[in-house]
């Protein structure tokens, strides 16, 4: 049996979980307009600054560049941002993400912040999980029940919760069904030490996780703050921890994957999936 295989059938039966990066949304443009949705770290950063590149220090990485913006005008400036570009609901269908619907995955996380998965999920019950940031006390989640038509607030030791539920864990944030967004170095610093200390994960999600293994999809691991979520989302896995689609792997890319346990496949997800990329109408 090919490895490809493998994958899908592990895939299928829940034993292996996608990490779900911004090269799955290479294929979304705009029904209206064409324009592809910004998904990179590059794109979100044009987004955010009008359409205008940042200095080479800004461009390095995208929470670097919003921290920046939040600085001169307010963390409220980057927000509204976020939610003109993911609230619109002009945005085609990410052939990827109609691949995984389709395959009806108890668990995927994806550190996107659009809404795809969400809406392709629609009419399927399943747990929504959102990175918040920046509060004061408390965990760094916030929980919706979906039950196949609507969303609703839910907390932990709300008997609405069906912990063997389907979850859709969106950690950056998503506008839907509210806008809560994790974005600049201030936002990454504070979630990423709560998720090091266990407590932007559910406990019953701590508990499920066990023992799973990974398949890092379209997300590429040479800048920090994926590589410090994927760490730590990935912890308590299976050993090896799994396997990431990285078509033409840089050293530093093929070290941490070695260090956490992740082989390298020299492939892209389309591969995978069997997919063209072209956007799914």
């Amino acid at each position: 049996m090919s490895t490809f295989q493998t994958l899908r059938d592990a895939l299928a039966t829940g034993t292996v979980v996608p990490f779900i990066g911004a090269e799955a949304l290479a294929d979304v443009t705009h029904l209206e307009t064409g324009a592809k949705i910004p998904a990179t770290s590059d794109e979100l950063i044009y987004a955010i600054n009008g359409g205008k590149p940042m200095s080479p220090r800004l461009m390095y990485e995208f929470p670097r560049a919003a921290m920046n913006i939040e600085l001169k005008r307010g963390r409220a400036a980057v927000h509204r941002s976020l939610e003109a570009v993911y609230a619109d609901t002009g945005w085609r269908t990410a052939a990827l993400h109609a691949w995984l619907a389709s395959l009806n995955l108890p668990y995927i996380i994806d550190i996107n912040r659009d809404t795809g998965l969400q809406k392709l999920m629609a009419k399927r019950p399943h747990t929504l999980i959102t990175g918040i940031a920046r509060i004061k006390g408390g965990t760094r989640y916030k929980l919706y029940r979906h039950d196949g038509s609507t969303y609703a607030a839910a907390s932990e030791d709300d008997a609405s919760i069906d912990p063997s539920a389907p979850i859709l864990f969106k950690p950056c944030g998503t506008p839907m069904p509210e806008a809560n967004w994790i974005a600049s170095d201030a936002d990454f610093v504070d979630y990423i030490t709560e998720l090091m200390g266990g407590f932007a994960i559910p406990p019953y999600v701590k508990e499920r996780r066990k023992g799973r293994a990974y398949l890092v999809l379209g997300a590429r691991l040479n800048r920090d703050t994926t590589r410090m979520l994927l760490s730590d989302f990935i912890y308590d896995a299976a050993k090896p921890a799994g396997w990431a689609l990285l078509p033409n792997a840089n050293a530093k890319e093929k070290r941490y994957c070695e260090r956490i346990g992740l082989e390298v496949i020299d492939a892209d997800w389309r591969a995978l999936a069997g997919l063209e990329l072209e956007a799914v109408a």
